[in-house]
């Protein structure tokens, strides 16, 4: 195995263990979120996570065993429909902008992770699935991003598009 080879997967297994620790993070926020559509989006999250991880592992596990990377299909998240909560108490809602402060965190760190090996890898596939990872955590913290300014300036928790 290369020098590059190396480091491929070990960027990989950083990988995933932001991933596990960004599927942790949203299960507490789920727990935390003081309704259920909150509670469903972070459980939504976690599970997106974990779907990452797992592909990672499969990744990690073919490089090693074949040399070879995988194709990555994707993975859609289904947000419940057009949807504002309202009457956030000042506690209430500061508290779940600090959620959703850490978790736009993970995302734009995820986010440039893949970013990074997508430019790195000249395999048609890996650059694929890199990009596309990439792509889904930009994804996910747009929507972060949504309801962080939707409680801010109205109060309102709105991850519309």
């Amino acid at each position: 195995m290369s020098e590059q080879e190396l480091t491929l997967l070990d960027a990989i297994r950083i990988g995933m263990k932001a991933e596990e620790e960004a599927a942790a993070a949203y299960a507490d926020a789920a727990q935390r979120a003081g309704n259920s559509l909150g509670r469903q989006l972070f459980e939504q999250l976690a599970e997106f996570e974990r779907h990452h991880y797992r592909k990672l592992e499969a990744l990690e596990e073919s490089l090693r065993k074949r040399g070879a990377f995988i194709a990555y299909e994707g993975y859609e998240m289904k947000l419940p429909v057009h949807r504002e909560v309202k009457g956030f108490e000042e506690p209430n809602r500061m508290s779940l902008m600090g959620i959703i402060t850490a978790a736009m965190e993970f995302e734009r760190k995820a986010r440039e992770r893949y970013t990074t090996l997508a430019g790195q890898v000249s395999d048609p596939d890996g650059k694929a699935m890199f990009q596309r990872l990439a792509a889904e955590e930009d994804g996910h913290h747009r929507i972060l991003e949504r309801a962080y300014w939707s409680l801010n300036d109205r109060g309102v928790w709105d991850w519309s598009g």
